[in-house]
């Protein structure tokens, strides 16, 4: 990265966090609102008030999470703890939830101190910046034009008056103060803008209680999803065993109790039932070995995923390139997790993208499993798009496993899982 583009990048840095500031007005108003709801709760009023401006705090706040974490770096999650099964939705149950929810204070707390901290930080390097600029304007002629008008000004410590123009100390210090204060700015503009985001997350991101509630109701959700999950998994393995294999075994048995009666009295037709019933052992086998496949394939469990993905890619219409990064095997559910959800994706990219070849890259780092799959297709997937994707989100929710999928009109899409886990 070469010099101008360091130095665009702190410049929009600056921009951003000025922004940042800027964009907190209606968040003044939010906090003026609550502590007036606040303040009537001992009449009554707050009952019926507090409630919908705490909700109303939490729409607008989302928003500036979301700037935040855009405009910083640094992600701020949802706190807000979920809400129970039995809650009633009366007044006073309403009233009471978002008075026991920690994060309604922390709400209200960063609405009162983000506009004075944010003048601090994340707008202060747009303001050295506009100091700086400042400076060298008033060399340039804005302090010849204060002073024909009859004015004086100070500039730090460069005195703007009579004679300023021709003073060629004064010009220079002006000069020096301003290309400082740019200079100051656009430096500290990653760190101050930063500091601005972690001051922001310590309040409107979840404390350890709300956390864990969020972890508690996440989870709850995702073992729900697996059970239904695995009960249509057990009904489909029984269907396809009634009406494939198991009824192939009942012909057979059938069969070779007519074979059985048979070898005495017409030994050639016997021999013809003898070889329809190989044959149809020889279905039953396969359909048996597919239903296997299905449930765990024999190479996942033999060889780790990396090798079964590369399997799986040998049978694949599309070009389908592997490269797998693993020193060690995943636990087997996560593994067997892993595997089903790449093969949805894909056969997704069969049958929707259009694409012609496909990359997967497998790799593990920090304590996650890793898994990309890109393709050179059209592009234009979405989670909502019936594609199967997220079928497979809630399936590696069960792992606490997330799915991220970035699909541009045009292409590439680029489907990416990280699920927790660690190698054997």
């Amino acid at each position: 990265m070469n010099k101008r583009t360091r130095l665009a990048e702190r410049g929009k840095l600056a921009w951003d966090g000025f922004r940042l500031w800027a964009v907190l007005a209606p968040v003044i108003l939010l906090s003026v609102a609550m502590l007036v709801a606040v303040s009537l709760t001992g009449v009554g009023l707050g009952v019926l008030l507090l409630p919908s401006a705490a909700i109303a705090a939490r729409g607008l706040l989302n928003v500036q999470r979301d700037l935040i974490a855009r405009s910083t770096g640094v992600a701020v999650e949802r706190p807000y703890l979920p809400e129970p099964a039995d809650a009633g939705d009366g007044v006073w149950q309403r009233f009471l939830r978002v008075v026991n929810d920690p994060a309604t204070w922390r709400d209200l707390l960063w609405t009162l101190a983000a506009p004075i901290i944010a003048v601090f930080t994340a707008a202060f390097p747009a303001f050295l910046v506009l100091w700086g600029l400042w400076g060298w304007l008033l060399a340039a002629g804005f302090g010849r034009l204060i002073v024909s008008l009859g004015g004086s000004d100070w500039y730090a410590f460069v005195h703007v008056s009579e004679g300023y123009a021709t003073d060629p100390v004064r010009l220079a210090g002006s000069v020096l103060l301003g290309a400082t204060a740019m200079v100051a700015g656009l430096w500290s503009a990653p760190r101050l803008v930063r500091a601005y985001g972690l001051f922001s997350r310590s309040l409107l991101g979840p404390t350890e209680k709300s956390r864990l509630a969020l972890r508690v109701d996440r989870l709850t959700e995702t073992r729900a999803v697996a059970v239904d999950t695995s009960a249509a998994e057990l009904r489909r393995i029984e269907r396809d065993l009634h009406d494939g294999a198991q009824a192939r075994l009942v012909a057979m048995g059938m069969s070779l109790g007519a074979i059985e009666h048979l070898l005495e009295t017409d030994p050639a037709k016997a021999k013809v039932l003898l070889a329809q019933t190989r044959e149809s052992s020889a279905k039953a086998l396969h359909e048996l070995r597919d239903l296997v496949r299905g449930i765990h394939p024999p190479v996942l469990a033999d060889r780790g995923i990396g090798d079964a993905v590369k399997a799986l890619a040998l049978d694949h219409p599309l070009n389908v390139e592997v490269t797998a990064d693993l020193p060690g095997r995943p636990e087997a559910p996560v593994e067997s997790a892993a595997y089903f959800a790449v093969s949805e994706i894909l056969t997704n990219a069969a049958k929707h993208s259009g694409a012609e070849r496909v990359w997967v890259y497998m790799r593990h780092a920090d304590g996650m499993l890793r898994v990309s799959v890109t393709d050179d297709g059209h592009g234009g997937a979405s989670l909502e798009g019936g594609t199967g994707l997220r079928g497979i989100e809630r399936r590696i929710g069960t792992f606490d496993g997330v799915l991220a999928l970035n699909s541009p009109a045009g292409g590439p899409t680029i489907v990416t899982l990280e699920l927790p886990c660690a190698l054997s």
